[in-house]
Formats: structure tokens, C-alpha cells, sequence
């Protein structure tokens, strides 16, 4: 008698503000994460894994729909509006109830859905539970623990814990506790977003304790830090000036990582615990780039330029971990660039569902490249028509091969590079590759008029102001 495969369990972790080089496994020398660096060498790790936005509920917006963030309407962090040279672009504060998300794909597919960490995605009536999510811990309008890390967390969907808890020890006790009194029967989708390592940095005195002894030993202690910048571009922070991050030393974001790292493992050992390892497919990612430049500059993402809020790599390059149990080559690594609205997709096909063309029409289901063959896509797209708090100036890209164009909306100047050579984003080849720039360009608004993404307008007190 043969038994039909049973579908797997799906676990989507997504970090909130962790940046590329984050990770032991991504090259960090400071920051330490066995459990993260043994679920990469079961898995695929991919290098050249995208945000589709700077910020993060547009890249919230785009997991949950398979669309890109100009394609759904939430362009910025919701909650977010700043001006300078430019107005802010208009933009949909909230995940629309027309999207199917991929928690509701998945619950009409049978799956048990359940939603723990953060939300971010608009007020109570656009909740996880409206979006096809069975359960919802901790889930709110928040983009950060706004009273910190430790309880009580006056958190809406979340019961305050003893005094003292830390956040992301409860959110992994509360995904362990779903795990283990579901019953087998019913595959489960487990969306677990961390609100860790998003400010505010804090973490538990032993382990900061660990990094500060640690700095010191590695002699980070007598390397430069910072680097001042230049004044921020934006009204509200107009007397500020940009805080570059040279090197990874903080002990306090070590720790958080750390911290984080440990909670990973923690629901890898309930997983086996339970059986359920090898049905189970794990994927590992986050929102945006490492925090590097402004709000305390808490990491350094370098070789990458810049960091979250910036259209360089450091605002959208991201760790990504896929490991499917007895599918993939594990510890193998793919360099195709890949993208958040390929996750929804990606997921349909892993569950055995079919796939809904209509809604995830800018992802590309993985699975190919999870099997070590290829997929076909031109180009990744991204639009930001926004000041974020960190320091970058609103515009487009567009990835094509190992080229990245940027396209700037301030002063609509070209940058170019090639991300093979170049992956510090150093040698702008706008004006040496005249006919590839404009080429790309060219695809960059045909894709913004198809998607009718909003650009922002002149600001007319700036020039006001500045013509006086």
C-alpha cells in the first residue's frame, strides 16, 4: 500500500533589520550564530537574496502578497512620512484585504496558520487574523517594541510576560508551544517574524558582557568606529548628520544576534523533538539591510554600501537560508538573484497547491533553484519614492545580470554598476556604459508606468527656503 507524501510543514523566519553580513555564515567575524551557520549548511544559502524594499512593511507587504511593493501600494514603512527636496509619495498605509495572502492561500489549501511576532502591516481591521492566519501572537501596528525588548511589552496579541522576560525568548517559547500541541495530521505554515534586531538595541547583561571582552581581545576597541557624514537629506533630521558604521562591535547588537541565534536553535531541537524535521522546510530571511548609518549605526554591513533606508546593497541585500529536507543539495550556494515576492510562489509549490498567477505576479517560484537548476527572469525591480530615516534619497533600480542601475529622483542622476566587480558600488559606470544606462533606464520606467508607481514631487517650500 502506498501512502500519498505527506505535504510538509512550512516555517518562514523573517528577521526584522538583520543585514547581509549579519551571520557567521555571511561573513561575519564578530557576531556568532552556530545555530543559523548549521541550518545553512543543511540548506541552500543564497548571496545575491534581495529585499523588494529598503524598509520594511513594503517588504512585509510583498512576502505576504508575491507582489512587489509598488505593485501592492505600500511603498514605506507605514507610519512613515518625510520630505525634503521631495514631497513624500503618496502611498497605502495597510495590507488591502483584496490580496490574498499567502496565509490564506495556504489555510484554503488545509494548512493550520499561525502567526507569531510582527505585524506592521496597518491598524486592527488589517490584522494577521483578517489575512487568512488562524492564530496571531503578538501581531499589532507596531514596527518595534516600542517599551523594549524586556517585559512588560504592553504589546497588543501578546500577554506581558514576568518582568524582566526577553522578547524573543517568548516569541520562540509561544511558536514552540504551537508546534507542539498541533497534531500531526494537519500540515501547519508558521510565520514567524522577530522584532529582534530592530531597535531599540538591548539584550541581556551576560551576553553583552561576552561581546564587550570579546571587542576588546579582537582589538576592536582601538579601531575607528564611525565616520561622520554629510547632513541628513530630510526636514525632520535637516541639523543631523549621517553616522557611518566602519566595523561590527557593538556588544550589544552582537548579543541580540546572538540571542537570536540561540532562539533558532531552540526551535530546531522542538522540531526534531517532535519528528518533525524532516517534513518541515525552513526558510530564514529579513526585511531590509542592517541599521549602519543613523538611530546609533548598530551594525556595519561592509563590503556593501550603505544599510537600511538606502537603494545600495546595504539597504536590500539579505541573508537568505532555504533548507528542504531531502530535496536540496545541502550547503550548497546559489548566486541567482532572487527576491521577496518569489517566496509566495515558492511556497504554493513546495505545499503541492496550485499556483494563482493573478496574485503573485512578480514572484518566480525557487523551487528549480533549489534543485540546482535555473529559472528565467530578466530583471529585479525595486521603487522607493521615499526619504527613510537613515540617509538615502528616494528612487528606483533594477537589477539586469550583474548589473544595477539606480535611478535618483532628487536630481534624476544614473548610477551603474557591475556587482560582480563592484560589489562595493564604488565605480559608477553611468557615463562610461552610456548605451547600457539608458537601456535600463528605458526598462525601469516602462516597468514604474506599468505598475503605476507614484513619484515624488518637487517640494515647493524647499526651494523657498533655499532661494532666499
Amino acid at each position: 500500500m502506498t501512502f500519498a507524501k505527506k505535504r510538509p510543514n512550512i516555517i518562514f523566519i523573517l528577521i526584522d533589520d538583520m543585514g547581509w553580513r549579519d551571520l557567521g555564515c555571511y561573513g561575519s567575524s564578530f557576531y556568532e550564530t552556530p545555530n543559523i551557520d548549521k541550518l545553512a549548511s543543511e540548506g541552500v544559502r543564497f548571496t545575491d537574496a534581495y529585499a523588494a524594499c529598503p524598509v520594511c512593511s513594503p517588504t512585509r507587504a510583498s512576502i505576504m502578497s508575491g507582489k512587489y511593493p509598488a505593485t501592492v501600494g505600500v511603498t514605506d514603512f507605514i507610519g512613515g512620512k518625510a520630505k525634503g527636496k521631495l514631497l513624500d509619495a503618496p502611498y497605502i498605509n495597510h495590507l488591502p484585504l483584496e490580496e490574498k495572502s499567502i496565509a490564506k492561500a495556504l489555510k484554503e489549501g488545509g494548512y493550520a496558520t499561525w502567526h507569531v511576532g510582527k505585524w506592521h502591516l496597518g491598524g486592527p481591521e488589517y490584522y494577521p487574523q483578517h489575512h487568512g492566519y488562524d492564530v496571531n501572537v503578538a501581531g499589532c501596528s507596531w514596527g518595534r517594541p516600542v517599551n523594549g525588548f524586556f517585559s512588560p511589552y504592553g504589546i497588543e496579541n501578546l500577554e506581558d510576560g514576568p518582568e524582566g522576560e526577553y522578547l524573543t525568548d517568548r516569541l520562540t517559547d509561544e511558536a514552540i508551544q504551537l508546534l507542539k500541541s498541533h497534531s500531526d495530521d494537519q500540515p501547519f505554515f508558521l510565520y514567524l517574524s522577530h522584532y529582534a534586531v530592530h531597535t531599540p538595541i538591548q539584550c541581556k547583561e551576560d551576553l553583552i558582557e561576552k561581546y564587550k571582552v570579546k571587542s576588546k581581545a579582537m582589538g576592536l576597541d582601538d579601531e575607528q568606529t564611525f565616520e561622520e557624514g554629510e547632513l541628513f537629506p530630510t526636514e525632520h533630521k535637516k541639523n543631523e548628520r549621517v553616522q557611518r558604521r566602519l566595523i561590527q562591535s557593538d556588544p550589544v547588537y552582537a548579543a541580540m544576534v546572538e540571542n537570536l541565534d540561540q532562539n533558532i536553535g531552540r526551535l530546531m531541537k522542538a522540531l526534531e523533538e517532535k519528528g518533525l524535521s524532516e517534513n518541515t522546510v525552513i526558510f530564514f530571511t529579513s526585511d531590509n539591510g542592517g541599521l549602519s548609518t543613523a538611530e546609533g549605526s548598530p551594525t556595519c554591513n561592509f563590503p556593501l554600501n550603505e544599510g537600511k533606508g538606502w537603494m545600495y546593497e546595504g539597504g536590500v541585500r539579505e541573508p537568505l537560508i532555504v533548507k528542504w529536507p531531502n530535496s536540496t543539495r545541502s550547503g550548497e550556494s546559489c548566486s541567482t538573484p532572487v527576491t521577496s515576492p518569489d517566496f509566495y510562489p515558492t511556497i504554493l509549490e513546495l505545499a503541492s497547491l496550485p499556483p494563482i498567477p493573478e496574485q503573485h505576479i512578480d514572484g518566480v517560484s525557487l523551487v528549480p533553484l533549489l534543485q540546482g537548476k535555473s529559472i528565467d527572469r530578466e530583471a529585479l525591480y525595486w521603487h522607493y519614492p521615499h526619504y527613510g530615516n537613515q540617509g538615502g534619497t528616494p528612487g528606483s533600480s533594477i537589477r539586469i545580470g550583474d548589473y544595477k542601475l539606480i535611478e535618483f529622483f532628487e536630481d534624476g542622476r544614473l548610477e551603474l554598476y557591475n556587482l560582480k566587480e563592484d560589489i562595493r558600488e564604488e565605480h559608477n559606470l553611468a557615463e562610461v556604459e552610456v548605451e547600457r544606462a539608458t537601456l535600463y533606464q528605458r526598462k525601469l520606467e516602462e516597468w514604474r508606468n506599468k505598475v503605476d508607481a507614484k513619484i515624488p514631487q518637487l517640494n515647493p517650500d524647499y526651494f523657498e527656503r533655499h532661494n532666499h
